[in-house]
């Protein structure tokens, strides 16, 4: 498939310029103190606007590619590729700064609508994060949870990066895949994902039981939920777990990365279903 490309011309660096001045970047569409509804979101990096050009929900507002990158893009999509901004490297740099590794491809969309636990399924398997700040970290978790049919992701709006740039680029598509739901208190929300008949279960290396002795039955709701790195679970968000669990590690380190956790733990309880 060829890519149908847009010459660059004075509009498009225009363009490239407006987004630029625009910081107004969370991934989702939440409200901020000071800057009032999030209208839009950069995502970069091949993977990641190649899945959220294939995500029918996003909302394209405007899109800068290096030939080779719409080359790529093009190759990758299920539909024909849309009209874009011919961009050089250097140009995409002015907007999303020197240390993104943007691949030559930057995608300026609409956030994705809000969902809310009453979007749950009821029989699935969810992955809660308390506290986990770090956007290379949640991006890796949500990769692992589309690979492993984890359906949704649940954080506290506060206490979470910005649903979009480096995030979506270490997702590689995750972001498109599942669900994120954004609380405002984890504890009352732990309360009604049991409520709703989840199993949760906390991680932690000082855990009651291994994670190999747990095993979810067919159909069975299952909350996995991981804490920040360090301080682990918060005291009330522990309070609020059917069971906690540790992860054994028989090598020469006996904690995990919470990335590198949650994947362990999705194949798990995914592979045990």
């Amino acid at each position: 498939m060829s890519a149908q490309k847009r010459p660059p011309n004075k509009q498009s660096k225009n363009s490239s310029n407006k987004f630029a001045q625009n910081k107004n970047t969370s991934g989702r569409n939440s409200k901020s103190k000071t800057k009032g509804p999030i209208t839009e979101t950069q995502i970069w990096g091949i993977h990641a606007v190649t899945a959220a050009l294939n995500n029918p929900k996003r909302k394209l507002k405007n899109l800068l590619l290096t030939p080779n990158a719409a080359q790529r893009i093009a190759e990758s999509l299920n539909a024909p590729l849309p009209a874009y901004s011919e961009a050089s490297p250097k140009d995409i740099t002015k907007i999303v700064g020197q240390d993104p590794v943007h691949q030559g491809a930057l995608l300026i969309t609409s956030p994705l609508e809000d969902m809310s636990l009453t979007d749950l399924k009821g029989n699935d398997c969810i992955a809660i994060l308390d506290q986990v700040t770090d956007p290379h970290n949640v991006g890796a978790i949500l990769r692992s949870a589309a690979a492993f049919n984890v359906s949704s992701l649940i954080m506290t709006a506060r206490n979470s990066p910005p649903l979009s740039g480096t995030l979506a680029k270490t997702a590689c598509g995750g972001l498109e895949n599942v669900n994120i739901i954004l609380v405002s208190n984890l504890s009352q929300a732990l309360q009604k994902i049991g409520d709703l008949g989840y199993m949760r279960i906390g991680f932690d290396g000082q855990g009651e039981t291994t994670m190999e002795q747990e095993n979810r039955k067919e159909g069975e709701a299952v909350a996995l939920i991981l804490g920040a790195e360090e301080k682990g679970m918060r005291r009330l968000t522990r309070e609020h777990c059917d069971k906690i669990c540790k992860i054994n590690a028989s090598g020469a380190f006996a904690s995990l990365n919470v990335s590198n956790a949650a994947a362990i733990a999705f194949h798990h309880f995914q592979a045990s279903n």
